[in-house]
C-alpha cells in the first residue's frame, strides 16, 4: 500500500490495474468527437490530483471492446508533493468514474516501467453462442450455422508457427511491424452451444483479434480449408482473411509483466 510519505519526490510513476465494460466507449483512446475510458480517467485523476495528468495504456482495445483487466500508468509530482495515499486515491476515483470502468489498484512502479512496453503477453476472450440467450447476447456472438471447432483448433494451432500477422491487420493501420508471438490459440466449450476463443501474444495489432476469429469461423463452416487457411496467413494480405467480428464479444482478460 502506498501511504502519504514525508519523503517528496518529482516524478513519480503509478500503475492502475482497472476494467470496463467498452459498450458505450469509441475505444480506450482519447477521441476528438467521442467518449473514450482514457479520456475518463485522465479528466478524474486531474481533478484528484489538480496537475494535467497524461494516462498511459497497455492496448488500445476498439469501440465496443470490454476489458476485464487493463492497465495503464500515469505520472505526478512537483516541487513539494507528497506521495500520494493509493488506496484512497483509488477510492475517490471510482467514485468520480462512471459505473462501467471499475479501478481495482492504484501503485507506485519503478521509474523505467511502462504498461505497454514493459508488457510481456496479452491475452485476449472471444465468445460466441450458437442457441438464442437473452443473457448472451451484449457479450457474446450468436451464431447460427453449424461450426467444426475440430478444425477451427487445426487451423488456431497453425498461428503459433507464424510471426507476421500482416493478413489480420486492419488496412491502413500506422503500425511499424506486423509481427507478433501468438504462444496460446485455441477454442474450447464454455457451456452447451456457448464458446471462448483464447488467444495470448506478447503484442497485437489492430482488429487482429476479430480478424482472426472471422477468418477461424470460415474455416468452421467448411468455407476455407485449412491449407486455404495457412495460404491466407502467409499471404498477409487482409483482403484474403475473413470478416472482422463485432466488437461486443471481445474482451481483454490478462498482461503478463
Amino acid at each position: 500500500m502506498c501511504n502519504f510519505a514525508a519523503n517528496f519526490r518529482y516524478d513519480m510513476r503509478f500503475f492502475i490495474t482497472l476494467s470496463y465494460d467498452g459498450t458505450r466507449f469509441h475505444g480506450w483512446q482519447v477521441q476528438p468527437n467521442g467518449i473514450s475510458v482514457q479520456g475518463e480517467l485522465q479528466r478524474g485523476l486531474s481533478l484528484l490530483l489538480r496537475q494535467d495528468i497524461q494516462v498511459t495504456g497497455a492496448g488500445r482495445t476498439d469501440a465496443g471492446v470490454h476489458a476485464r483487466m487493463m492497465v495503464a500508468h500515469f505520472d505526478y509530482g512537483g516541487e513539494g508533493l507528497a506521495v500520494p495515499d493509493c488506496r484512497q486515491l483509488a477510492y475517490k476515483l471510482n467514485k468520480l468514474l462512471p459505473q462501467d470502468i471499475a479501478i481495482e489498484k492504484i501503485e507506485p512502479v519503478a521509474d523505467d516501467k511502462h504498461a505497454r512496453f514493459s508488457a510481456l503477453a496479452r491475452t485476449y476472450y472471444y465468445y460466441l453462442h450458437t442457441v438464442k440467450s437473452p443473457f448472451l447476447r451484449h457479450y457474446s456472438c450468436e451464431l447460427h450455422y453449424p461450426l467444426d471447432f475440430t478444425k477451427m483448433n487445426e487451423a488456431a494451432a497453425m498461428l503459433l508457427s507464424y510471426e507476421d500477422f500482416g493478413a489480420f491487420c486492419k488496412s491502413h493501420a500506422d503500425v511499424k511491424t506486423t509481427l507478433c508471438k501468438v504462444t496460446k490459440a485455441e477454442w474450447r466449450s464454455t457451456g452447451e452451444g456457448q464458446w471462448v476463443f483464447e488467444i495470448t501474444a506478447n503484442r497485437f495489432l489492430r482488429n487482429m483479434v476479430r480478424a482472426v476469429v472471422g477468418t477461424l469461423i470460415e474455416v468452421g463452416r467448411g468455407r476455407l480449408s485449412l491449407d486455404d487457411f495457412r495460404r491466407v496467413v502467409e499471404g498477409k494480405r487482409r483482403t484474403e482473411a475473413g470478416e472482422s467480428m463485432p466488437a461486443h464479444a471481445l474482451f481483454l482478460v490478462d498482461i503478463k509483466y
